[in-house]
């Protein structure tokens, strides 16, 4: 059934609309009325201003123009706070890790702007933010310890035959191995199928070391990523080295195998050189 308001109201819907301090989108929320009866209500006003005043029509022209040099304007400065915004969330992404760009999040009463505002600016994924990460349990820590015992010592052995090893100390079923190797960063080395056949749609990239003789630094540089256990937990190491010193020139230690803190030291090994290879 179609609504009906007075003209008092109609009145004071446009009146709002033509103070320009809320959009059409929020008056409409607010006077639960649908956007395109406020547009209608406006339109009917402008038209019926000239008879409260006099018959004059240049008066009426006036404010039309007015107004939409008013509108204009409007929308000029939306295009450009709009591209200034999209430039500023790009450089912020592309110079700034999400570590980084979650320090700048302000939380608490005393913040100008929702979370959910400055997560769209800072290009972060609001769903994360609140959440509190749990560490593992000790049995996870000590079934970890123990599949790196035994992948040091066999590193032949896949998911089979680890899980095999665990019992009957842990009771892990293959897919709980697989998982857990997965997470550690580890697998069985051993031949793969097919490896004397290439596929065409695979590019071929050179072997750069093949009789190549190391003999100076920053010839060569090597990468290299490692499980590291802790008594209650474990960490990843990435480590950037110079094959010829054996140097460091950069590490990075995190709880996840994600790419932030491999791109962290690779970043702060090439400010400070750069290697030929």
């Amino acid at each position: 059934m179609r609504k009906h308001y007075s003209d008092t109201f109609k009145a004071e819907v446009v009146l709002e609309l033509l103070k320009e301090d809320k959009s059409v989108a929020q008056l409409a929320s607010q006077y639960h009325v649908h956007p395109n009866q406020v547009y209608e209500w406006k339109a009917t006003a402008l038209k019926g201003l000239a008879s409260l005043f006099s018959s004059d029509h240049n008066a009426e022209s006036a404010l039309k123009a007015g107004y939409e040099k008013r509108l204009h304007e409007l929308y000029a400065e939306i295009g450009r706070l709009t591209t200034q915004v999209n430039w500023l969330k790009k450089n912020l992404v592309s110079h700034l890790t999400r570590t980084e760009r979650l320090v700048l999040l302000e939380r608490g009463a005393e913040r100008t702007l929702t979370l959910a505002t400055q997560a769209d600016l800072l290009s972060l994924n609001r769903t994360g933010l609140n959440y509190q990460p749990v560490p593992p349990s000790a049995e996870e820590v000590a079934l970890k310890h123990r599949i790196d015992e035994i992948y040091t010592q066999y590193p032949f052995y896949g998911s089979r035959k680890i899980v095999m090893a665990l019992q009957p100390e842990f009771q892990a079923n293959r897919k709980a191995g697989q998982r857990h190797m997965r997470e550690m960063g580890i697998a069985g080395i051993v031949p793969g199928p097919n490896l004397s056949k290439r596929s065409a749609a695979h590019k071929i990239y050179p072997y750069l070391l093949r009789h190549l003789s190391i003999t100076r630094p920053n010839q060569v540089w090597g990468i290299d990523m490692t499980y590291i256990r802790l008594q209650a937990n474990w960490m990843y190491l990435v480590a950037i080295l110079d094959w010829f010193s054996r140097y460091v020139i950069s590490w990075e230690l995190d709880q996840t195998l994600e790419l932030s803190f491999v791109v962290s030291a690779v970043q702060r090994a090439l400010a400070q050189a750069t290697p030929e290879i």
